[in-house]
């Protein structure tokens, strides 16, 4: 009654503001006007008395929302605290190549997944008590129609296992529906679901599609390095999928997002195979990502870090290779991920590699790289990011990089002298001084080596983990004229 008292004084105060100062004949009259906004405010009073008459609810959740808030729709999943949406698991999206589509019978002549379910697990960073998914249709040559969608705990919190928990299958929807198709090109957003994710822990994602993707341009993930199966049939909602078909990719997942407090934030990390993991256990999350991670949640200062592994095997900053260059994926794949406070840039070692191995060319392609990271600098400050680059790693005796004339090296060293020194980075993470020989610095430490003198092992991705410094993650305001060059 006393916001209507409130709209009334304030119609009486207006018209008495619009009364002229004298008697001037007005068709009415001032004490029509006056009388006039009264009998709208009695309008308005008569249809708040009548819809608060209509449904008692309506009142009762208006005064347990708080006095003009409106209260939580039924059926509607509502915030549990303030917070902000932070992703907390995102696997970079690529055009799946003709040798990672799913196996056969799953691929046929413009047709891949029909009438199949596909389950797949996760590993988040942070936890959170309400989280929602992200599906890429970024690469489909069609619409992508997911039929149904379901979470779960896998069975004994694993990795790459096909069992999930028994009772911890929820379904997942789409603006109310459990069903959505996605355009060419686009992505969706489920709903906010209900579901307990601790930090660090794993989450199983079972999809059926009933119709299946009609073309054989599809989106993936191609280096899960985790097991994902597929199996003829509707299994959503199935315990375990015996018999399943098991391939190490992931299709069409490409985030998961968790309701977290203001304080949590995400770093994302642009790279290549370095950092997407080859050489790293499969099922064993121990990329160098999943070690900082672990280091990240050892302490409660850094607990609620979300680490973002935007890296792709064969990806390269200046050209496409195995997915879009990384000039070309920033908007995507850094500035559209919610949480974002951080970004490392650890990439180039392949357009160093694939350049000509002539003097020329790889000063070339060394400038050009420079000249690349000031660009992913300059437009990370713009959205309020800091940048961290992380040096080269040594790629001496590897076949297909090292040259003999050491042209190659040449350009590895100046661009990490550049990222050292130049100062335009926030930080440097130096990953170089982590990982090579100190007998010989153009090649890795033997320890590390994963057997190919480029990719590391778990116990040299282990090190990288460990070179990166926790303080670059505290909670800082931007310093003034952040951003401006």
């Amino acid at each position: 009654m006393s916001v209507v008292l409130a709209v009334w004084r304030e119609a009486r105060h207006r018209d008495r503001r619009r009364a002229p100062s004298r008697s001037v004949p007005v068709a009415g009259g001032p004490y029509a006007q006056g009388t006039t906004s009264i009998l709208r405010v009695a309008a308005v009073v008569a249809v708040a008395v009548a819809v608060t008459a209509a449904s008692p609810a309506l009142g009762a959740m208006g005064a347990r929302s708080g006095e003009g808030t409106p209260g939580p729709v039924a059926g509607k999943v509502t915030p549990k605290m303030d917070g902000h949406w932070v992703n907390t698991w995102v696997s970079m999206p690529q055009l799946t190549e003709p040798g990672n589509m799913p196996p056969a019978p799953f691929t046929q002549d413009d047709l891949v997944l029909a009438d199949s379910t596909l389950r797949q697990t996760v590993r988040t960073s942070v936890g959170g008590r309400q989280m929602r998914l992200r599906f890429s249709n970024a690469f489909g040559g069609t619409a992508l129609p997911i039929t149904r969608v379901s979470v779960a705990l896998p069975a004994g919190g694993q990795a790459g296992v096909s069992a999930i928990k028994a009772g911890t299958s929820r379904p997942v929807t789409f603006h109310g529906k459990p069903s959505v198709v996605i355009p060419v090109g686009a992505q969706a957003v489920s709903d906010p679901l209900n579901f307990e994710l601790a930090p660090g822990s794993n989450l199983t994602v079972t999809i059926y599609l009933a119709e299946g993707q009609k073309s054989v341009d599809i989106t993936s993930h191609p280096g899960s390095r985790t097991t994902s199966y597929m199996v003829a049939g509707d299994h959503v909602d199935a315990e375990d999928l015996p018999g399943a078909t098991s391939t190490a990719h992931w299709y069409f997942l490409s985030g998961l997002e968790t309701w977290s407090k203001r304080t949590t934030a995400g770093v994302a990390i642009v790279g290549d195979s370095l950092t997407d993991g080859r050489g790293s256990t499969t099922n064993g999350n121990d990329r160098w990502p999943d070690r900082l991670l672990d280091r990240l949640q050892a302490h409660p200062g850094t607990g609620d870090i979300a680490i973002l592994n935007q890296a792709a095997g064969g990806n390269r900053v200046l050209n496409d290779g195995l997915g879009p260059n990384a000039l070309a994926r920033l908007d995507r794949d850094v500035f559209a991920q919610s949480g974002v406070k951080w970004q490392i840039v650890f990439e180039g070692v392949n357009d160093l590699g694939t350049a000509e191995a002539t003097e020329a060319a790889q000063k070339q392609v060394a400038a050009d790289l420079i000249a690349a990271y000031d660009q992913m600098i300059i437009r990370a400050h713009a959205h309020g990011i800091r940048v961290y680059g992380a040096t080269l790693t040594p790629f001496g005796a590897n076949e297909m990089y090292d040259d003999a004339q050491g042209y190659r090296e040449a350009a590895r060293q100046t661009v990490n002298q550049w990222i050292r020194t130049s100062r335009r980075f926030d930080a440097v993470i130096d990953f170089d001084r982590a990982a090579r020989d100190p007998a010989d610095l153009r090649r890795l430490l033997p320890a590390y080596d994963g057997g190919d003198h480029l990719h590391l092992n778990p116990a040299g991705y282990k090190a990288l983990a460990d070179a990166v410094p926790a303080r670059l993650f505290r909670d800082e305001p931007l310093p003034r004229g952040f951003g401006f060059d």
